[in-house]
């Protein structure tokens, strides 16, 4: 919000106020807008997420075009990944797997306990939803649902149809989230099964330039 310099308030709603501004580096006149308590209200939290992944989909000449949405403060996504994470190695310790952990199942709630070292200002993040939750077999080998998780956030091994994971799609998801509290948008946006695993793909690692120092690999030899 730094680079734009407000001109002025061109409306208010129950959910947010919309801003005149300027692009401070383009001269650039936008409206900004700005929603109230979204971290904090549940309702405001959906209608935003809901209303920017609708504008990003939807480029056209006559709807209005976002140009970009803020992003959280990074201290604010640690505490709420940090959250996330305690909430789902917590499933994982009683064997249980969440299988559709993505952005709507995640509710924050106003203040703390007293009990708990999580600011009030930042609220505590509530994992919910559990209709796909499944317990672990015991069996490795024993098959499980594999149509499961909101795409964006569904694990390869899903996509591809698998019937024997898991605590690993969990991880997943929560990588995909984690990006997305970053970056401000979806990490694999795809539109279907197939062009999901064209965007998750796998992206080559660079070898480096050096060839690391592991004592007595010079006279290592192929058995």
């Amino acid at each position: 919000m730094n680079k734009y310099e407000v001109l002025s308030i061109v409306g208010e709603g129950a959910y947010g106020v919309v801003l005149k501004c300027r692009n401070k580096e383009t001269g650039e006149i936008v409206a900004v807008k700005k929603f109230k308590e979204s971290d904090e209200d549940e309702v405001v939290r959906k209608t935003t997420l809901r209303e920017v992944k609708m504008l990003r989909a939807l480029r056209q000449e006559n709807i209005v075009n976002l140009k970009e949405a803020f992003r959280r403060k990074q201290k604010l996504v640690r505490q709420y990944i940090h959250q996330l994470v305690k909430a789902v190695a917590w499933c994982h310790q009683h064997g249980i797997v969440h299988r559709d952990i993505k952005p709507e199942n995640l509710l924050i709630s106003t203040g703390a306990s007293s009990n708990s070292s999580t600011s009030s200002a930042v609220g505590r993040l509530k994992l919910c939803d559990f209709g796909f939750a499944r317990q672990l077999p015991s069996n490795k080998d024993a098959d499980i649902t594999d149509y499961v998780s909101t795409r964006w956030y569904r694990a390869p091994e899903l996509l591809l149809g698998s019937t024997r994971y898991g605590k690993e799609v969990d991880l997943w998801a929560i990588g995909c989230i984690m990006s997305e509290l970053v970056d401000g948008q979806p990490l694999f946006p795809g539109e279907s099964d197939i062009d999901q695993l064209g965007a998750a793909r796998p992206v080559p690692a660079q070898p480096p330039l050096r060839r690391p120092q592991v004592p007595g690999h010079d006279s290592a030899r192929d058995p």
